[in-house]
């Protein structure tokens, strides 16, 4: 469907992009990842000509539509994009923003772009919201009217441009869960995002791009199980470390639970695996096995790549271990880890848990 040669992009003396290569398929799911600054939006702008290359081939259907006399309006009306920043029309109410431009674009009537952008608005759920104005709606649903009037031009392909960069943690699942439904559909994708867990779970493949160029490419079971470069290793195995020293105090009970929080509203930690760390934590310092007057050393380790979430106590004093008592302790132990982790170690004075 797309074929990408040797593409290149400076903006001054930078050189973003530097040799990209690529192939993409109808009905693919192509997720890009990678470091801030390594030019994946530049190559989705590149695509459908926001950005102009400097060099390089972008071939649609076999035409080259960086040759000179290519219809670039032809082009975009064949590519969707979905920016970061909603880009909706204010003035307009939401079903309005949605018929611009089957109306003065695709020449379709009202009453047809009115039918379609009514089953749009029904598939991203928020059929209710049709006269609503941007302005009271939450940035969660202005990214779903957004991806609801990109499709309502009948893209052949939509590029995703980190769509749910600019939402608070809570609102990026309804956005994520509207692009997993379209991919269900058989729908031609290509999404720069940081949810490393979507794009392990919904891509066909995922690029990894360093140094201004597609570093590695494969089915996301490879790049996240096992990547064969070393700046893939990297990044998939980079974690997100949080620490805090747990005394018997109160007052250190409730500040760890605010900091914990923090953390995991900024990394994208599941609510429910925040309530799980959270159950955790107070059953081990208040019942199971709580601080002594060396304290404990808490530590959360999340891989943002992977999303997986490690727990680990650190005890200053010798510990017995939990899993091997048959007193209601060690009951309530092994109650609780089968429950709420997939993996549970004991390590000499620490004991590491696995979330699930």
């Amino acid at each position: 469907m797309i074929t990408v040669r040797h593409l290149c992009k400076r903006f001054g003396e930078l050189c973003v992009l530097r040799d990209v290569n690529a192939e993409i398929r109808r009905g693919e799911v192509i997720s890009v990842i990678g470091p801030s600054g390594t030019g994946k939006s530049t190559f989705l702008r590149c695509l459908n000509r926001l950005e102009e290359p400097d060099g390089g081939e972008i071939l649609i259907g076999g035409q080259n539509i960086l040759a000179p006399g290519a219809d670039v309006q032809a082009l975009r009306r064949r590519m969707g994009m979905v920016f970061q920043s909603f880009n909706l029309f204010s003035h307009l109410t939401v079903i309005e923003n949605i018929m611009l431009g089957p109306t003065k674009l695709l020449r379709e009537t009202r009453a047809e772009a009115g039918r379609r952008a009514m089953e749009l608005l029904a598939m991203v759920g928020l059929r209710d919201k049709a006269l609503a104005y941007p302005e009271q709606l939450s940035g969660g649903q202005k990214q779903r009217v957004a991806i609801a009037r990109t499709l309502a031009m009948r893209p052949e392909i939509v590029l995703f441009d980190e769509p749910t960069s600019a939402l608070d943690p809570t609102m990026v699942s309804e956005v994520l869960a509207v692009i997993r439904r379209l991919a269900e559909q058989g729908l031609t994708m290509m999404v720069v995002t940081h949810e490393m867990k979507f794009a392990r779970d919904v891509s066909s493949r995922v690029f990894y791009m360093d140094e201004g160029l597609i570093y590695e490419e494969g089915a996301p079971s490879r790049i996240f199980g096992a990547p064969q470069r070393e700046k893939t290793r990297a990044f998939i195995r980079r974690v997100s470390t949080f620490r805090f020293h747990l005394t018997p105090a109160v007052q250190d009970i409730q500040s760890l639970n605010a900091q914990l929080t923090a953390f995991a509203e900024a990394h994208l930690i599941p609510p429910h695996r925040l309530h799980n760390m959270a159950l955790l934590m107070d059953e081990m310092y208040s019942n199971l096995l709580p601080p002594t007057e060396a304290g404990i050393d808490i530590t959360v380790n999340c891989a943002e790549a992977t999303g997986e979430v490690e727990l680990v106590f650190a005890y200053g004093s010798p510990i017995a271990d939990p899993t091997a008592r048959h007193d209601d302790t060690g009951e309530m132990f092994r109650v609780l880890t089968r429950r709420l982790c997939d993996a549970c170690r004991v390590e000499g004075n620490t004991i590491r848990l696995s979330l699930r």
